[in-house]
């Protein structure tokens, strides 16, 4: 029963706010750190983000970054095979093109929350994204399905090198 209220306590210390410039060196250090999980972004991608975005935002720990969102609506000047697939499957959708959660904090409840933010405030009724499946994230994929994602498809990429499951949440 501890642990249940210090993991509340935890949550509710988490404050979940629009990413800024400002916070894009922070950023791009966290997504560094989860590369090949995820691909490397440069700094300009970010600024883009920043303009085309639906949702990015960080989760905070006492003003700490301890994590990102960034998600996109449908016809979104964005150059992603895997954005493209949504693009080619669903008519209106929210794609997430990726949670990253610092090491730090992993396992603490934040990706849930970002989601269930994400939940709450889209519109779509349909939720895409994808996880790696070469090279392998057997955590991130769990979890996807743990949130109600299903498997839509697979798409190979770079020259062979990755290979991605395409993941969908469809609401009613």
């Amino acid at each position: 029963m501890v642990i249940i209220s210090v993991y509340k306590e935890l949550l509710e210390e988490m404050k979940i706010r629009q990413a800024y410039k400002k916070d894009l060196e922070t950023i791009r250090r966290l997504n560094g750190e989860e590369v090949p999980n995820l691909n490397s972004i440069r700094r300009k991608d970010f600024v883009h983000f920043l303009e085309i975005a639906s949702n990015f935002v960080v989760v905070e720990s006492e003003e700490e970054i301890a994590g990102f969102m960034i998600t996109l609506r449908e016809g979104r000047e964005y150059d992603s095979l895997n954005y493209q697939f949504f693009i080619n499957h669903y008519k209106e959708f929210e794609y997430v093109d990726r949670i990253v959660i610092s090491k730090k904090y992993q396992g603490q409840g934040l990706g849930r929350k970002l989601y269930e933010f994400l939940f709450e405030q889209t519109e779509a009724k349909v939720i895409t994204c994808e996880v790696n499946i070469k090279p392998e994230n057997p955590k991130s994929l769990g979890f996807h399905y743990h949130m109600g994602f299903n498997e839509k498809s697979k798409l190979i990429t770079g020259g062979g090198e990755k290979k991605v499951s395409l993941l969908v949440r469809k609401f009613t």
